[in-house]
């Protein structure tokens, strides 16, 4: 009995495994996160929080029991799984996995605030934005936008280094360019970044800018390298998405009727 309510907690929990209950947990949970979401943006307000603080509380320590209950519960019967089987270290694994993170994070906030000052329960109630993360657990295109990232995670680095060092360069010249005629406004190469942040990401604020003839001539050179480096990050994950999409070819499944990819239908195999 232990061992079959221990299964079958496990499969309620686990994402399109739990049949029709199953479903309508997934839904449930779905709607509690938006709802939180909202809440903690209409707690800003301060006239609606201070008429309604007794109902935030109340929706905020809900929430809290059925996330906790969720945590819990996906930790009690991590045991299921081939890979944590061990009843103590199996589940220390399990826990310290990314999604299990997440799922704590979404409740740590609300137990940290009872332990720490009133003057930083503020800065906690806006922490439970981590909440929408667990989207990912139950959102098919989230779980792909993770999986693409994690494939893709060195060329992002490639990308990331190439902007740090043309932004250190640009910076550093910018700084010998300009320093005698702007000494307050370029003082450094660290205040230099700024302009260089700024300009390579195309924004433009217009608070720090070249007045000098070179100096402009270098900041035009550098705004056009902008446009072209900050594009590479959204083509390589144009390209994540494009082939894990070739590798998400659907299949009628055997069993329900319902499509499924390639790799879910492997395990159901």
């Amino acid at each position: 009995m232990y061992r079959r309510t221990r299964r079958r907690v496990n499969q309620l929990f686990q994402v399109g495994a739990g049949g029709r209950i199953g479903q309508y947990i997934d839904s449930f949970i779905l709607a509690l996160i938006v709802a939180n979401v909202a809440s903690v943006i209409l707690e800003t307000v301060e006239p609606l929080y201070a008429a309604y603080q007794t109902e935030f509380y109340l929706f905020e320590l809900a929430s809290v029991v059925i996330f906790s209950i969720e945590y819990f519960g996906r930790l009690w019967a991590a045991t299921e799984h081939p890979e944590y089987q061990h009843p103590i270290w199996g589940r220390l694994r399990y826990a310290t996995s990314s999604f299990m993170i997440i799922d704590l994070l979404a409740i740590l906030p609300f137990f940290l605030g009872v332990f720490f000052d009133l003057r930083f329960l503020r800065m906690f109630r806006l922490l439970r934005f981590l909440r929408l993360f667990k989207l990912a657990r139950y959102s098919r295109s989230m779980r792909l936008f993770v999986t693409v990232i994690t494939d893709k995670k060195e060329d992002f680095l490639v990308a990331s280094s190439v902007g740090g060092i043309l932004l250190l360069f640009s910076s550093s010249l910018m700084y010998f360019v300009e320093h005698e005629a702007q000494p307050e406004v370029f003082s450094s190469i660290l205040a230099a970044m700024w302009w260089g942040v700024v300009t390579l990401t195309t924004v433009g604020y217009g608070d720090v800018h070249p007045v000098t003839p070179l100096g402009k001539l270098l900041g035009a050179v550098v705004a056009v390298i902008g446009i072209g480096l900050f594009a590479l990050p959204a083509s390589i994950l144009a390209s994540g998405f494009v082939e894990e999409s070739q590798h998400e070819t659907k299949y009628a499944c055997p069993h329900c009727g319902e499509h499924v990819s390639e790799h879910d239908l492997h395990e159901l195999e």
